[in-house]
């Protein structure tokens, strides 16, 4: 077994681990974002409501199934005849309140007010219109986005998919998605995941999209 290591200099996490420091202030948490330096693949999430900060190192899984998510996520957005913008890795911060790292973050409706835009600054820039976070070993709370406010948050977890929307002070559980209000992405999008694992990514995106064009 590998122990979490944090020094001066490095943060060193396994695969799967996560490591939760408490009473900890914002000082804290940008400290630690700026030593990361080029361990990219850590997240980091900090909650002044909790005073915690949270560091994860996601499994390889995770990061296979967050890109097939993005990919159906383009392809509904392709049918539907939308453009977007989308980053990944990013850092979304309020500050003093919250700061969370989501695994895609997309920009449709407020596309336009960011482009070109390497960072996002939530001080002057409005909130991602969706993010997505896929929940292997670690789990997402929609309380982790309060503060952050995207209008849509998608959570992966266990082949499951749950909906939140922000109705301007919290969070809403939904059964529907405000951007695909006309697919049952609840049931679609953890089918078409779970077929990327049996037959490959590339080629359940294609059956996606062939089923698009059928007529769903």
């Amino acid at each position: 077994m590998t122990l979490p290591t944090i020094t001066q200099n490095t943060i060193d996490l396994a695969p799967g681990d996560e490591l939760i420091l408490r009473f900890r202030t914002w000082e804290d948490y940008e400290n630690l974002i700026a030593r990361r330096q080029d361990k990219a693949g850590l997240k980091i999430r900090y909650s002044s409501a909790t005073q915690e900060i949270r560091i994860m190192s996601p499994l390889s899984g995770h990061g296979k199934n967050a890109d097939i998510l993005s990919d159906l996520v383009k392809a509904l957005l392709r049918y539907q005849n939308q453009d977007w913008e989308v980053f990944t890795p990013i850092t979304l911060k309020r500050t003093n309140k919250q700061g969370v790292e989501p695994d895609y973050c997309f920009y449709i409706q407020n596309r336009q007010q960011i482009l070109g835009k390497e960072r996002i600054n939530l001080e002057f820039d409005p909130p991602a219109d969706l993010v997505i976070e896929v929940d292997l070993t670690s789990s997402t709370k929609a309380e982790d986005y309060q503060a952050i406010a995207p209008q849509e948050l998608w959570i992966y977890r266990r082949s499951g998919l749950l909906i939140y929307l922000f109705d301007g002070q919290q969070y809403q559980e939904s059964q529907t998605s405000y951007n695909f209000p006309d697919f049952d992405v609840k049931k679609l999008i953890p089918e078409y995941v779970d077929r990327g694992w049996q037959v490959g990514s590339s080629i359940a995106v294609r059956e996606f999209e062939k089923f698009l064009r059928e007529g769903f």
